[in-house]
This record gives C-alpha cells, structure tokens and sequence, in this order.
C-alpha cells in the first residue's frame, strides 16, 4: 500500500484531481474552498499544466466551456455564491455534453450566508441548477480518501458519458485533516481518447461543432431525447450507495456526506440504547439509488432523515419510500452541524 498522509481537504481534491489526469485548472477564490484554488496554482506548473485564476466565476466556468471542447480533463471548485454564478455556464456544458468535474464546497446559505458547512445546495446540485432539462453526475464524500477517489472517479465518468460531474462536499470536508492514500499518478497517453468530437484542428477532416444550440425545435427535442438515454445509461450503471447495519434495522437512518459519517457513531449509540438502527448513505446524489432504498422499506419500520440543511434530500427519501412507511426529518441550517447526541435525542422521541 503506498504510504498515508496528513492532508487538508480541499488540497487532498486538488492532488487526486491532478492525479487523474487533470492538467486544466480555471477558478476563482472563495471561502471556504480558496485553498484549493490556491494549491492547484502552485502544483499546476509543477506537472506542465494550466492554472488561470479568472476574473470571477462566470469568466472561470465559460474557460471551462473553451478547453474541454479540446477534449482535455478539466476542472474548477467554488463554494455556494460562485456556484451559482456559474449555473447558465453549467447548463452550456450540459448542453454541449462535455466532461468537465466540478467541486463546490457548499457553505451556508441562502444569499451571501457565511463561511460555515452546510448541504443546502442539494436542491441546485441534483435538480438542475441551471435552465433546461440537463443533469450532472453528482458525488457526495463523506471522508478525505472517499473524496479522493471519486475525484477520480468523477473524471471517468465524465468522460465515459461525455457529461459534466460534481463533487459535492461541504465547509467541514474542505477544511478538515486525516491521513489519505494517494492513488498513482494517471498515464496521461492512457486517458480516453476524444479525437472523434473534440477541436483539436481540422485539418484533413470535417470541423467538429460542439454546441448545445439549435434554431429547429424538432431538432432540438431529438438532442434532448439522446441526452435522457444517456441518462437512462448512467442510472442503469452509476448508482453508488453504503449501507450499515441494516440487516436487522427497524430504524433506518438516511444521510449523505459528513452527515453520513456523523450517522454512523448514532446508529452505534441507538444501538447501545436496544434500538435496532441503521444507515443508508447515498454516494451518488444523482442518480440517486431509489430502488436500494426502497427494498429496506420492506422491513425498517422508520425511516429518519438527517441533514445540513432544512430538507432537501428527505424528498428523494419520500420518494423512494413511496408511502410505505413514515418518513421524518431532521436538520440544521446555516452551517451549524447537528450532534450525534442531539439528533439521537430527536430520535428517541420519535420512536
């Protein structure tokens, strides 16, 4: 195995991102993710690569537009406010079906908000932040070394599939420190080959058109409908989900992220009470593993969600669940992070 070490969130991103290929890096700073942004302008030029710090989010997420059209692994992290600064260029992106990761280390909210970790961005991240019917592939970490390896894994798919990725971490996330193994660095000449689409110079053959545009609305609704099969694809094949303890859990808790890791140390403390509690701890946001979930309502008789947030998640629950048993909910907001006691308390009542 090779050797762990002690690394700080947002970098342990930035490194895995490098190691899987990435040598295109367009940002600008915002707390609480600038340190990744400022980790990707010392170690870009240490592997040959690009690190351009934008004027603002809106000319970061257009850059990304330009050079993965190239067909190179790009990428850009932002928290909360830039996010959504850069949904109209997240839906180009969808539209012209290009593999670009994006990393937003959510924070407080709505509005301006502060500096703390939150999920309430899951609404924009799963949903579609921006116009049109598009989605992205979407990654929920609960550790440093799972971030690390979905970063990777984000790139992957977002070439496999030509669509846009994220990794959706949280303050908390970005800003802690654990040990992390890093994987090998990534053979560039072994990436995916993307010269049958990408503009890389026509000479000798026809240009290629990257765009997402088109002035016949039955043209349009066709590159709509090919843009829902591949969906349908990456639902089939890319659903990822941890489940612990629920072989014999009554109480099925659902959480995603550091929540998800919080929830584990309230499943072991319910259990030191005699409840018979689980977790269920959707990796991918988007797809989401309804079914997974679903087959645990045959026999938990409470589902329990918990997030960093005022509820956003537990609709998909619902969904899953489809009225079969009792879904409930609890979370806080503004980056204020419940406690395993606290939500252990909340717990006990309900049941």
């Amino acid at each position: 195995m090779a050797e762990k070490v002690m690394v700080k969130g947002t970098e342990a991103i930035g490194e895995a991102a490098i190691r899987a290929g990435c040598r295109l890096y367009f940002g600008y700073p915002i707390t609480p993710q600038s340190e990744l942004t400022e980790y990707m302008s010392r170690r870009m030029p240490q592997v040959d690569g690009v690190f351009l710090q934008a004027e603002s989010e809106v000319a970061a997420v257009n850059m990304l537009y330009g050079a993965a059209a190239t067909g190179h692994r790009v990428m850009t992290s932002t928290s909360s406010p830039g996010y959504s600064l850069m949904q109209e260029g997240v839906s180009y992106i969808a539209g012209a079906e290009l593999p670009v990761v994006f990393v937003n280390v959510v924070r407080g909210g709505p509005g301006l908000g502060d500096i703390q970790p939150a999920q309430s961005d899951y609404f924009q991240a799963t949903k579609g932040g921006g116009h049109g019917d598009y989605r992205l592939v979407v990654y929920g970490p609960e550790s440093l070394q799972e971030a690390v390896e979905l970063t990777a894994k984000a790139f992957d798919v977002a070439d496999k599939y030509r669509n846009p990725a994220l990794i959706l971490a949280d303050g908390m996330l970005g800003q802690m420190m654990e040990p992390v193994e890093f994987p090998d660095f990534r053979d560039l000449n072994t990436l995916p080959d993307h010269s049958s689409w990408a503009m890389q110079g026509a000479k000798g053959r026809e240009p290629h058109k990257i765009t997402s545009f088109d002035i016949n609305e039955y043209v349009l609704e066709k590159m709509n409908l090919r843009y829902q099969e591949k969906y349908k694809k990456i639902i089939e094949n890319e659903q990822m989900w941890e489940e612990y303890k629920t072989e014999d859990a009554e109480i099925v808790i659902v959480a995603y992220g550091t929540m998800g890791r919080i929830a584990k140390t309230i499943v072991d403390m319910a259990r030191e009470k005699g409840v018979k509690a689980g977790l269920f701890r959707p990796i991918t946001l988007w797809p989401y593993p309804y079914d997974a979930l679903a087959k645990l309502a045959d026999s938990a008789k409470l589902f329990f969600t918990v997030e960093m947030s005022m509820g956003q998640m537990v609709e998909d629950v619902k969904l899953a669940v489809n009225g079969k048993k009792p879904v409930e909910f609890y979370g806080r907001t503004g980056g204020v992070v419940p406690t395993p006691n606290e939500v252990l308390a909340k717990l006990m009542e309900l049941i």
